[in-house]
């Protein structure tokens, strides 16, 4: 019973002593992990709201004796069992970015924040990526936020942009400073990633309603789906698109006649018309002097072509046989 009381007091001596020590001043408070900070703009200028008190350096070291009121340097203290940070928030002198570039990612190196990152610091990042919007690759705005460190990992970049970084917002913004932000941007010839979006479009063959005997005629120029297999009757003649990137230099093409290779193609976009029956795989990549992207295939599959020939119509308008007719 003894210890368990000792334990309680023990706590609310802890939360007594956290919620009674104050900023004087131009300051605000941050929360990190477990550690509470006090950031100053001017000097550091604490107060403890319930009299005066002993004050420790965190290793135990008495800076101060039975009163209300310190101004110490940067440092870590514990008042009672209560532990936290007071610093004076430091200014980046000249923090400037380089980008680098890879096939898989985008790496910003910062300069002028070694002797800076006493504390997790915070950024906020915006530029626009590329993004596909099922017909173009088109602008997407990107936000990103995090600790400030001395580089940062963004995904690939497949085009010009300007980054704009900008740190420590809230914290200044509560200590009545002008906000602090650096910009770069990554020109076009730059970009080393390169990427591509596969769609096709088949030749139409008659009209949508129309009456016939052909197997899944196709009535429409609709998209063939990367992500589907659908049976055509052949021949089907077929347009296929890479819409690369803007990074993108060189093409591949390879079609496949079940496990066969019967094409290879470098041109951006081709048309190949569908003969024989069997399933197609329809498979592109594109390059540059750097890197290549994942490929992206497409599955055509053509059914048996065959002739239906009537051997009896009834052309008496009941809508039933009215016609002869000859279709593949």
């Amino acid at each position: 019973m003894k210890n368990l009381l000792t334990i309680v007091l023990s706590l609310f001596a802890m939360l007594s002593y956290a919620s009674v020590i104050e900023c004087v001043g131009t300051a605000t408070q941050v929360v990190q992990g477990t550690d509470t900070i006090f950031i100053f703009r001017d000097e550091i200028h604490l107060r403890s709201t319930c009299g005066a008190v002993d004050w420790y350096t965190a290793d135990g070291r008495r800076v101060a004796s039975n009163i209300d009121e310190i101004y110490p340097d940067d440092g870590v203290y514990r008042v009672g069992n209560s532990r936290f940070i007071a610093m004076k928030y430091q200014e980046i002198d000249s923090l400037s970015i380089a980008v680098e570039t890879t096939c898989d990612r985008t790496i910003l190196h910062l300069t002028g924040v070694d002797d800076f990152l006493t504390r997790a610091h915070t950024y906020s990042l915006s530029y626009d990526s590329l993004g596909w919007n099922t017909e173009a690759w088109v602008p997407v705005a990107v936000l990103e936020t995090g600790d400030l460190t001395s580089s940062i990992v963004l995904p690939a970049l497949y085009g010009s942009t300007t980054i704009k970084l900008c740190y420590d917002t809230e914290v200044r913004s509560a200590l009545g400073l002008d906000s602090a932000c650096v910009e770069v941007t990554v020109p076009l010839d730059s970009i080393k990633a390169a990427n591509l979006m596969l769609t096709s479009l088949a030749t139409t063959r008659g009209k949508d309603g129309e009456k016939s005997n052909e197997r899944n005629r196709p009535v429409s120029q609709d998209i063939i789906k990367s992500t589907s297999q659908t049976d055509y009757s052949g021949p089907l003649e077929v347009a296929f698109y890479s819409n690369p990137t803007p990074g993108a230099l060189y093409y591949r093409w390879a079609i496949y006649h079940g496990a066969d290779l019967i094409v290879t193609r470098n041109d951006r976009d081709i048309r190949y018309t569908f003969a024989e029956p069997g399933t197609y795989r329809v498979v592109c990549s594109v390059n540059n002097n750097y890197c290549t992207s994942d490929s992206m295939e497409m599955v055509v599959a053509i059914s048996e072509s065959y002739l239906a020939v009537p051997n009896v119509f009834t052309p008496n308008g009941d809508g039933i046989n009215d016609e002869f007719r000859v279709a593949y």
